[in-house]
């Protein structure tokens, strides 16, 4: 992965301050000296507007507003910025997000990217860091040695080995959901990353085909787009029997979104709501589910077969269930996963949360012998590379992320998803002009620089825990701490 500077596609971006330059400045330079940042530049007709979204506030203000010998930089809190996000993706995590898109670097110390203000979940887990004085040689560990891949295909010897370089893939949003060119820069991003992205529900579009071998197809309730072609060009087919931000409600795109590209997609009327109905009507048991399973792949002799489901109590049986069937990734989504277009009555009160279904998971396949033959793949709410890390020390082999991309590409969480045109930025739209708000190449290198930040973020991780491979933290929870039982 390249990372390469990609700033904000909009020419003043939301920062976390505003930082002015009045009149009185005499163009001496000082600011422009003394800020490690670049927040203040200057050019031959003399200093120009400082840039706001690097500023770190009061944190270094004596660097450049208490040196100002005309007092003309004045810094205050950004209001707009105090009106981003929610508890879980708090204005902090939302910046962090895109400072980390735009650089590819850890953010500054004045942004929070590590927990939200949830008051709970991952939010409430924290990595216990062995002392200094306990690691032996930690330090000296060459970054070259320490290995993030993960495996998705841990038994089937009649299918290929499939890898990938980092312990996250992208989740389905499919076609309608959002716009084409979101989802060709998410799948150009997952070949540079050599991961994966998921189609979602809504079918495979034509611009995808380059990409295949790092797109997963899904097949929803609905079987919106299904083609055996499809079936049979990647290497990654995923059956979505239930969804954590919804279950029991299954897949809904309103008539707003339909438009004549995505009603042709999905074999649907223009303008018409499309809800997938809840549960498959073909499967009513396990033996109902293995023909499913066989079903794939006899179509694809090379594909792995993943099954998502939501967490109900029984995750447990339900995962034990697909794993016998002869699936080879088990995809558990818990109940803060979902974009806008999710009710929050589903949301908020109805599939349990992850970080609990995982670690019920993860022990009932080790107790009944098979946990080292089946990928367990978590999402539902994971949001940045301490909560990808997290849900692996909890028992998850890696995480599948969905919301953490689009905040990439500068969402701002207005929760207009459903909305035709309700997406001012472009991103979950499929308006034909609001679409190209959003380019490509832009697109790709932006995601491209985040999984390089998160990458960076989990070497350093495994080297504070005194590991070489992602696939040490696996089930250890001796690793975390919850704040509310220290």
């Amino acid at each position: 992965m390249k990372v390469k500077y990609t700033p904000s596609r909009f020419r003043n971006p939301i920062s976390k301050y505003i930082l002015k330059r009045s009149s009185a400045c005499i163009k001496c330079g000082t600011c422009v000296k003394v800020c490690q940042f670049g927040v203040h530049r200057i050019y031959p007709a003399g200093p120009s507007r400082p840039k706001e979204s690097l500023c770190i506030g009061e944190a270094c203000a004596d660097k450049c507003i208490d040196r100002c010998t005309k007092n003309a930089l004045t810094l205050k809190p950004n209001p707009a910025f105090c009106g981003l996000g929610d508890y879980r993706w708090t204005p902090d995590l939302i910046l962090s997000t895109w400072h980390q898109a735009e650089s590819g670097k850890i953010p500054p110390p004045h942004l929070e990217y590590k927990v939200g203000a949830s008051g709970g979940g991952f939010d409430k887990l924290e990595f216990v860091f062995p002392k200094e004085a306990c690691l032996v040689e930690v330090e000296e560990i060459p970054e070259e040695e320490i290995t993030t891949t993960i495996s998705l295909n841990c038994w089937d010897e009649k299918r290929p080995k499939v890898e990938i370089d980092v312990p996250w893939y992208g989740g389905g949003m499919s076609f309608g959901s959002t716009a084409l060119n979101v989802m060709i820069a998410r799948a150009k991003a997952a070949l540079l990353a050599n991961t994966f992205t998921c189609t979602g529900e809504g079918g495979y579009p034509d611009s995808l085909i380059p990409y295949s071998d790092h797109v997963i197809t899904q097949i929803a309730t609905g079987l919106f787009g299904v083609r055996e072609e499809t079936i049979q060009r990647v290497r990654i087919v995923e059956f979505k029997y239930a969804q954590g931000a919804k279950p029991g409600l299954g897949g809904h795109l309103l008539g707003e979104k339909v438009t004549p590209e995505v009603a042709r997609m999905r074999e649907a009327v223009v303008g018409s709501s499309l809800f997938s109905p809840f549960p498959f009507h073909s499967v009513y048991s396990i033996e109902d589910h293995k023909k499913h399973v066989d079903w794939i792949r006899e179509v694809n002799p090379k594909g792995l077969v993943s099954v998502k489901v939501s967490t109900p109590t029984d995750v447990d049986m339900v995962a034990i269930g697909i794993y016998y069937a002869g699936a080879h990734i088990i995809h558990i989504d818990g109940s803060y996963g979902g974009t806008g277009a999710a009710p929050n009555i589903a949301k908020k009160n109805i599939a349990m949360p992850i970080e609990y279904a995982i670690p019920k998971v993860h022990k009932f396949l080790c107790d009944e012998g098979v946990r080292d033959k089946i990928t367990l793949i978590a999402s539902g709410g994971i949001r940045t590379a301490y909560d990808v890390a997290k849900a692996i020390a909890l028992g998850a082999n890696g995480c599948v992320i969905g919301t953490a991309e689009l905040i990439a590409l500068e969402c701002v969480k207005c929760g207009n998803c459903e909305s035709g045109r309700g997406c001012v930025r472009g991103i979950a739209t499929t308006d034909p002009e609001l679409s190209q708000m959003v380019e490509i190449d832009w697109a790709t290198q932006r995601l491209i620089n985040l999984y390089s930040s998160w990458r960076t973020q989990f070497v350093g991780i495994l080297k504070r825990l005194g590991m070489r491979s992602i696939k040490e933290l696996v089930g250890r929870r001796d690793c975390l701490k919850n704040l509310d039982y220290q």
